[in-house]
């Protein structure tokens, strides 16, 4: 199986890389259009800002490339926000895969969200065999409100989407790398798909 994780100067790669290690998979981390447009799957990850993130990838057409992609798709974090419309941090114009606009928390919690919370309201292949209330790693001051796509929910401050899938593309607010066990059996379903 080809894996490919898709290189934008995103952070915390070398985690996610060795939670797919773990599994027995090897990735390529990788800018190249043909490798992602060939790999068996794609990781889109992110740690950072959202408006820098979204320069890096139209300087390397990665923002036309990423939404015509067929294979299974999965954003991470930033990954996730940058797949919708548009995010609040930066005024920010995202991919356009999901139909939402990110949002920064209210103020009347703490951002950002860091630590562990619960998922709530899980369906589809992606949380096979995760337990309900499985709790995840966040860490994140924005997030995509609740829409047709949510495949499951977090509260913090409000009910919010904590994973969206539409057609071959899924994406996750929490950091399966970083979510122990339940994590890794959400990469190992994303891998199975």
């Amino acid at each position: 199986m080809k894996v490919a994780i898709v290189d934008y100067g995103a952070g915390n790669i070398q985690s996610l890389r060795f939670a797919l290690d773990r599994l027995g998979v090897e990735s390529v981390l990788t800018a190249n259009p043909e490798v992602l447009r060939t790999a068996d799957k794609v990781i889109f990850p992110g740690v950072g800002e959202a408006s820098s993130a979204m320069k890096k990838l139209r300087a390397t057409g990665l923002d036309t490339l990423l939404p015509t992609l067929k294979q299974p798709v999965l954003g991470i974090c930033l990954g996730m926000q940058l797949m919708c419309n548009s995010t609040a941090e930066g005024n920010t114009q995202g991919l356009g895969i999901f139909d939402c606009e990110v949002q920064r928390f209210p103020t009347k919690v703490k951002v950002p969200q860091m630590g562990w919370n619960t998922l709530s309201a899980t369906k589809g292949a992606l949380f096979e065999n995760i337990a309900a209330n499985e709790y995840m790693y966040l860490v994140h001051s924005y997030y995509a409100p609740l829409i047709e796509e949510t495949i499951a929910a977090t509260t913090y401050g409000e009910t919010y989407s904590t994973a969206l899938q539409k057609d071959n593309f899924y994406g996750v607010q929490f950091h399966p790398e970083k979510s122990s066990k339940a994590g890794s059996q959400l990469l190992s379903n994303f891998l199975a798909l």
